[in-house]
């Protein structure tokens, strides 16, 4: 069951600018301790990237250099200073079918500028790549076995989940969902609406009422769907931000927080496999 909590009305604008003014607090910090696997970090994150066919290159290319800029970007390096250990652990992963995640990046402890440069270099120089199907629930379930063997003390655990489809393999994604919440690891989405539904592409129109209702869940878990390639860079970084600094998700159009009952099947990606494939 997820698990929900009520946020203030506050623009994503005024958002990132109180991190940006809170963490004036923190300039005078110069040098960055080296951190060791045992060593407790803020948030552990794993960033989960949906590289299915459905995707089409420049589609995996715009997400990856998302991500690039995010991590360097200067808001994110300081809402990195907001949390009691000024530092950050992340993984970058790759899904699409079932048994189709790959590790681009692994766990990378960033606390400044050099180690988010290396981070995002590692990003930016691993090989573009498309594989079939897509299973949401296996990225959860692979995202969240990241977390509990990685060895890392976090005080916050999120998996954050970018795609643009539903569910088509694997278990189902709700009682997946359930599971990983449970687990105590928040799932947050970031739901990509770049195209028009085609009914021949196992496309949907409400992918982000079916990523509140299906896909997130955990404490203060929200949604920032993505309908325009020029939203992209901004969506990622703002959604980096409060998951990193852990500011209670803004009220505004395009964040949305899960809903209390389902207003779409969870199971609609399964049913449109089914009747297109009938396997």
């Amino acid at each position: 069951m997820r698990v929900c909590r009520a946020v203030p009305s506050l623009s994503a604008t005024a958002a990132i600018r109180a991190v940006r003014l809170l963490t004036l607090l923190c300039l005078a910090v110069a040098a960055v301790t080296p951190v060791q696997a045992d060593d407790p970090v803020d948030v552990e994150l794993v960033l989960a990237v949906d590289v299915s066919y459905s995707m089409d290159l420049d589609e995996l290319a715009l997400q990856r250099e998302g991500y690039v800029a995010a991590v360097t970007s200067p808001e994110f390096l300081n809402a990195l200073k907001l949390g009691p250990h000024g530092r950050v652990a992340i993984a970058y992963v790759e899904w699409a079918g079932v048994e189709e995640q790959k590790l681009v990046v692994d766990w990378t402890f960033i606390a400044g500028p050099a180690d988010a440069q290396r981070f995002a270099a590692a990003i930016r120089d691993a090989p573009l790549r498309r594989v079939y199907r897509t299973s949401i629930s296996g990225a959860m379930e692979y995202g969240a076995d990241l977390i509990e063997h990685n060895a890392i003390k976090g005080l916050r655990r999120v998996i954050d989940i970018s795609g643009d489809g539903t569910n088509n393999q694997g278990p189902l994604v709700e009682a997946a969902r359930d599971e990983v919440v449970a687990r105590g690891i928040t799932i947050n989405g970031l739901p990509l609406m770049l195209k028009e539904p085609a009914g021949s592409m196992l496309d949907i129109g409400q992918l982000d009422i079916y990523y509140e209702d299906c896909v997130i869940g955990g404490p203060g878990a929200f949604v920032i769907p993505v309908q325009g390639k020029h939203e992209f860079a901004d969506a990622i970084k703002t959604k980096l931000v409060l998951e990193i600094a852990g500011v209670v998700p803004p009220q505004r159009q395009f964040v949305h927080h899960a809903a209390d009952a389902p207003r779409i099947s969870c199971t609609v990606g399964e049913r449109m496999w089914m009747e297109r494939w009938g396997n």
